[in-house]
């Protein structure tokens, strides 16, 4: 990996020559703003976006809500665990940052002194993203979005290559797909228990929220009997 960074003749540190020259071209507020969006404002964003999902899934209510709820909370948590995971990665490679090994990189967030490899911020919100498109299409599709954006943000802002990028795409995804069965065998009882409280179940249940109703088939609904008792 270590040989890899030091080429400037490979595709990883020719692409971030190209995504970074962005930043040379562009004004400097934008740049402030690229570099707050990179550092803060997607993950920010990725959290409002869990929040707004959950706010819509408890209005919602139904049969399924504590498993929906269960699935949303499984996002955040699957984005701590992959960075954890991540930190014995980047003491294991130990690969430099690019400015490091680099020259004329246009470095947006300095005074960063630790690995390079794999990116935290492109761990964290694939991570999160991949949960969340599990728990939400369409919530999911724009957490996806994010955290693409968040991606690109970190090699723009010279702090990440691509590969750096591209591994923590990886491993947020792998962390969130591998342990969702058990996370979910777990969480999803805890949300049931947590609905069955008069107090506590509205954080799985709005009040008003349509709740789930067994149908037994052949049963006659009172709908049903106050009908035929009009036609009769």
């Amino acid at each position: 990996m270590a040989a890899l960074a030091e080429s400037g003749s490979n595709p990883d540190v020719d692409l971030l020559y190209d995504i970074n020259g962005l930043a040379k071209d562009a004004p400097h507020r934008f740049d402030r703003v690229m570099a707050f969006v990179g550092e803060y404002g997607l993950l920010l964003a990725m959290v409002l976006l869990i929040l707004v999902c959950w706010w819509t899934v408890r209005r919602r209510g139904g049969a399924e809500a504590a498993s929906s709820v269960a699935a949303l909370v499984w996002a955040p948590l699957a984005a701590g665990i992959a960075v954890l995971v991540n930190v014995p990665i980047r003491g294991f490679v130990e690969r430099p940052r690019p400015f490091a090994d680099h020259q004329g990189l246009d470095v947006l967030a300095p005074g960063k002194t630790d690995y390079s490899f794999v990116s935290d911020h492109a761990t964290l919100t694939m991570a999160a993203a991949v949960a969340l498109f599990v728990a939400h299409r369409k919530f999911g599709l724009a957490g996806l979005g994010l955290a693409l954006l968040e991606g690109f943000c970190r090699v723009y802002m010279g702090v990440h290559y691509p590969t750096d990028v591209v591994g923590g795409f990886a491993l947020g995804t792998a962390v969130a797909l591998l342990l969702s069965p058990p996370a979910m065998a777990l969480l999803t009882p805890l949300m049931k228990a947590i609905e069955a409280s008069p107090r506590a179940g509205r954080l799985i249940r709005a009040r008003g929220a349509r709740t789930a109703q067994a149908v037994i088939p052949g049963a006659r609904t009172e709908q049903t009997t106050g009908e035929r008792d009009l036609a009769a």
